[in-house]
C-alpha cells in the first residue's frame, strides 16, 4: 500500500482518489435454479424462430458479448465476428446497440440495466421494477436482472423475429405480451411442453404452472452465478496487497490519480452506475419510435425525457474489459487503446472518427452513417460532451492498459452445455 500511495503522490496529489473496497454484495441462488438457467440461456427455444439463444449475443467466447459493434439477432447465422445474414431470412436491421457484457450483474449495486438504464429497481412501480412497460409490468421477477430477460425475447431484431413470421412475433406486433395467449405465455408453454424442463422446474417451483417470470428468474440466477468476477489480480491487491506488475501499478496510480478515470469509473467494479455524455460516435439504426424518421440515439434522454440527458450513456463496468471489445454503446472502437484515446479529447476524436474502426457484419441498405454524415447531428453530440481534454503520453496509456489487464477474471463455472432439453443446436 505504501508503494501505491507514493505512486499516487507522484502522479498528482491534487487528483488522487481513494481506492475502492473489495466488499461487493452478491445474491446467491439454489444450485438447481442455476443449472436450469444455464440450459435456458443456451437454448434457442426462447426465440420466435427457435434459432437465437441468449448466448447468441452474450457468449463466453466473446467476453459474454458478441465480438461485434452492432450485432445481428434473428436472421443471422453463426457467432461473433463470423456471424452473417441468412439469405432466406434477411434481418431488417442491425441491433441498435452493442451487446453489453454480463459480468457481476448479480452484485447488489447493479440495480438498473442497459446502456440507457431503462430498467431499474423502483419500489413505487408495479412489481418493484420500472420498465418501459409501465403499468403493464407484472410481478414475479425476482430482480432487475431477471426482468432484463423480457426485452430480447420481445425485440424483433433480437429474438422475437420479423413481423408476423412466427407466433411470438405475431403476438408482439399485436401488443399481446403479458396476457393469456401473449408472447410470454407462448414461450412459457414451449418450455413447459419439454419433459426435462418440466422436471427441472419441479425442483425449483414445485408443480406450479411455468410462467415466463420463472424462466427469467432462472436465467438471472445462472447469469449472476456464472459470471461473478470479483477475484481478479486487482481484487486480490485490494484484499491483501498482492503485488501487481510495475507497469500495472503505474497505471493504477494514473487511473486513480492524474488521469482521473475514477471520477466515473469508481467503486469495486469501476462504474459509478450513472450516465455521462462523452461524444461517442453514433452509427447504425439508432433508437427511434415507429413514428420517427431518424437514426440518432440520444441515450438516457429517451428514458427521462430530459434534454439534459441527451447522449448520456451508462458508465460501463471495466471488469474483463480486455475481453469485451468492441467498446462504447455502439461498439465504435475495436481496440481498448483507441477507446482510451477517445477519452483524452472526445470532440476531436468524434470529428475525426472513421467508421472503418467499427466491426460491422455486412448488411445491405443499413443506415450506418446517417448521423456521421450530418454536421448538425455531430454538433449535437459534441455539444453534450462532459469531458475536459487532457494529455497522456504513449507510455502512460500503455501503463493504463497494463492496469486494466489486472481487472481480468473470466469467471466461468458451469460452462457451455453439450446438449439442451429442446434438442435444438447449442450455440458453441
Amino acid at each position: 500500500m505504501k508503494k501505491l500511495l507514493l505512486l499516487l503522490a507522484l502522479a498528482s496529489p491534487a487528483h488522487a482518489g481513494p481506492l475502492p473496497q473489495a466488499d461487493a454484495q452478491f445474491t446467491t441462488y439454489p444450485a438447481d435454479q442455476v443449472a436450469l438457467g444455464q440450459l435456458l440461456f443456451y437454448d434457442p427455444v426462447l426465440s420466435g424462430s427457435q434459432k437465437v439463444a441468449c448466448a447468441t449475443c452474450h457468449h463466453p467466447r466473446f467476453g459474454t458479448s458478441d465480438g461485434v459493434s452492432l450485432g445481428l439477432g434473428d436472421g443471422g447465422i453463426g457467432l461473433g465476428p463470423a456471424r452473417r445474414t441468412d439469405p432466406a431470412n434477411l434481418p431488417p436491421r442491425r441491433v441498435a446497440r452493442n451487446a453489453p457484457a454480463l459480468f457481476n450483474l448479480g452484485a447488489a449495486e447493479f440495480a438498473s440495466l442497459f446502456h440507457d438504464g431503462r430498467l431499474e429497481a423502483d419500489p413505487s412501480q408495479p412489481g418493484g421494477i420500472r420498465t418501459p412497460m409501465g403499468a403493464e409490468m407484472v410481478s414475479g421477477f425476482d430482480s432487475p436482472l431477471a426482468a432484463q430477460a423480457m426485452f430480447p425475447v420481445l425485440a424483433g431484431d433480437e429474438m422475437a423475429g420479423h413481423y408476423g413470421e412466427n407466433d411470438v412475433s405475431r403476438a408482439v406486433s399485436q401488443g399481446l405480451i403479458t396476457v393469456e395467449g401473449g408472447a410470454w405465455a407462448i414461450i412459457a408453454a414451449r418450455v413447459a411442453a419439454i419433459p426435462e424442463y418440466r422436471a427441472r422446474f419441479n425442483a425449483v417451483i414445485g408443480d406450479a404452472p411455468i410462467r415466463f417470470t420463472d424462466i427469467a428468474n432462472a436465467i438471472a440466477a445462472f447469469t449472476a452465478t456464472e459470471w461473478r468476477a470479483d477475484n481478479s489480480p486487482f481484487d486480490q491487491y485490494l484484499r491483501d496487497q498482492t503485488s501487481l506488475p510495475d507497469a500495472a501499478m503505474r497505471g493504477l496510480a494514473l487511473f486513480y490519480g492524474k488521469a482521473g478515470c475514477d471520477s466515473c469509473h469508481s467503486g469495486q467494479f469501476q462504474t459509478d452506475q450513472r450516465f455521462h455524455a462523452i461524444a461517442m460516435p453514433q452509427f447504425g439504426p439508432g433508437k427511434a419510435a415507429e413514428f420517427e424518421d431518424h437514426h440518432r440515439d440520444t441515450g438516457r434522454m429517451r428514458v427521462t425525457g430530459d434534454p439534459a440527458d441527451a447522449y448520456r450513456f451508462r458508465t460501463p463496468s471495466l471488469r474483463n474489459i480486455t475481453l469485451t471489445a468492441p467498446y462504447g454503446h455502439d461498439g465504435a472502437y475495436a481496440s481498448l487503446e483507441a477507446m482510451i484515446r477517445h477519452h483524452l479529447n472526445p470532440v476531436k476524436a468524434l470529428n475525426a472518427y472513421d467508421i472503418s474502426q467499427a466491426l460491422l457484419p455486412p448488411l445491405s441498405n443499413s443506415p450506418d452513417t446517417w448521423v456521421l454524415d450530418r454536421p448538425a447531428e455531430m454538433q449535437a453530440i459534441a455539444t453534450a460532451n462532459e469531458l475536459v481534454p487532457q494529455v497522456l503520453s504513449d507510455t502512460e496509456i500503455a501503463d493504463l492498459l497494463a492496469f486494466l489487464q489486472t481487472l481480468e477474471d473470466p469467471a466461468s463455472r458451469l460452462g457451455i452445455p453439450e446438449t439442451i432439453p429442446s434438442g435444438l443446436p447449442v450455440p458453441f
